[in-house]
């Protein structure tokens, strides 16, 4: 199950049942789970938890110390969920204590090629990171969210559960969770009705995440207004608390 070429650290804990491919380098304080595939020549540096059943293709790297002036070489972390798949030429780096220490990728995640996630960054499940996808550090994804090819997101940026981003947008600020968003500087397109109608979302959740979309974006309220008017106006489904709750908590402000 392991090649003979991989060098393994005596201090790697590997399960019986994982597969190592040929060259692959796995570091000291490595946990990698059952079922997981190990590709050729991929790097895995110390202090990463690889869960059950991941797919980590060839020349992926992770584990490596963050690129990040703070960073003093302290004992920070990456962990990632059951189910992912990470393929060629990733780049996933470690958290920073500044930052709390671990940089985490949820579980079932889809990470393209190329695709890099910097220190104390926090992926949730059933991600989509398309080729070229660049999360600088201290970026939020929510569950379901879609990623496009060559987008760049600013550092402390949050992207919502369900969200679209459109191919090479840059993002500076929060996206809303079950909308589209694109362009340079992104802005937002309405509801991601596919995504949404794909992932079982009823017909009546998603006319009220509409209106509750309309009120706040469409017709130049201000956002404590909106946000008032959204609450007194939509029923309170979990949705729309969702979507209310992730706008007036946001510290970089909304893109609109």
């Amino acid at each position: 199950m392991i090649h003979s070429t991989a060098i393994i650290d005596p201090g790697a804990e590997i399960d019986s049942n994982v597969k190592i491919g040929p060259y692959s380098i796995i570091g000291k304080d490595v946990f990698i789970g059952s079922g997981t595939v190990i590709g050729p020549l991929v790097v895995i540096e110390p202090y990463v938890t690889i869960g059950k059943d991941c797919n980590i293709f060839q020349y992926a790297a992770i584990g490596a110390a963050p690129q990040s002036l703070k960073f003093e070489g302290e004992k920070t972390c990456v962990k990632i969920g059951n189910g992912t798949i990470v393929r060629e030429f990733v780049t996933i780096h470690r958290g920073t204590e500044f930052g709390g220490g671990i940089t985490e990728v949820g579980e079932e995640n889809l990470l393209m090629a190329y695709t890099h996630i910097a220190h104390d960054c926090k992926i949730g499940r059933r991600v989509v990171l398309s080729n070229n996808a660049t999360l600088a550090g201290h970026i939020t994804i929510g569950d379901y969210a879609t990623i496009g090819g060559l987008v760049a997101i600013h550092q402390f940026t949050r992207i919502g559960d369900y969200a679209f981003i459109g191919g090479k947008s840059a993002v500076v600020k929060d996206i809303p969770p079950y909308v589209i968003a694109s362009g340079d500087r992104a802005k937002l397109h309405g509801l991601n009705k596919i995504g949404l109608k794909r992932h079982g979302f009823s017909q009546n959740t998603l006319s009220l995440l509409k209106k509750a979309y309309r009120i706040i974006f469409r017709i130049g309220l201000t956002q404590n207004e909106a946000i008032e008017r959204t609450r007194a106006e939509v029923e309170q489904v979990p949705e729309v608390v969702n979507f209310i709750n992730f706008i007036k908590s946001s510290q970089r402000g909304i893109t609109r």
